[in-house]
């Protein structure tokens, strides 16, 4: 097992945002071969990172994606830094794609099908994430959203920044 670079506690509100929406952490790689590997249908894979670019445009945006009227069949996510060993599988899993955190992938039948990058989230604002993603939601998935009700969204980041990690996203 990869020694974690973040203590789990210490990011715990970082995954608890996306758990929040819907989205399950793995943690192991036998949860990331389940999920992904094993499991029919169309799985988002979020690869979550302490960055500022997840507090302020990765998380916010797949939260608004998650509202669209389909979606992902399967929705998980995956820690950088945190979760080595689950993150190193999940990586593996993508062999044409650089790896990069955040990012996000989704896999059809346990074959990857889109992948927004770093690169793509860090200069985009929460809604041009949302944007990608509601497009990859609308060509690949049949599954109907969202994934939690609006209201449950505007709870979590309605607030204004968030002091732990920078974030102005508002709904």
């Amino acid at each position: 097992m990869a020694q974690a670079l973040y203590d789990r506690d210490m990011v715990r509100f970082m995954w608890e945002e996306l758990e929040a929406v819907g989205v399950s952490p793995l943690t192991t790689v036998d949860e990331v071969d389940k999920a992904i590997s094993s499991t029919e249908g169309v799985t988002l894979v979020v690869t979550n990172s302490v960055c500022g670019c997840a507090a302020g445009n990765a998380r916010p945006g797949i939260a608004i994606a998650l509202q669209n009227k389909v979606i992902p069949d399967t929705l998980t996510t995956v820690f950088a830094g945190v979760d080595m060993d689950a993150v190193a599988r999940a990586r593996e899993l993508m062999p044409e794609i650089q790896p990069t955190s955040p990012s996000v992938a989704l896999f059809k039948d346990g074959q990857p099908i889109f992948n927004l990058p770093r690169h793509e989230i860090e200069g985009s604002t929460a809604e041009e994430v949302a944007s990608k993603l509601v497009a990859a939601f609308n060509a690949h998935c049949t599954k109907a959203g969202p994934s939690v009700p609006r209201e449950k969204v505007v709870e979590l980041f309605a607030s204004g920044p968030d002091p732990r990690c920078g974030s102005d996203f508002k709904v």
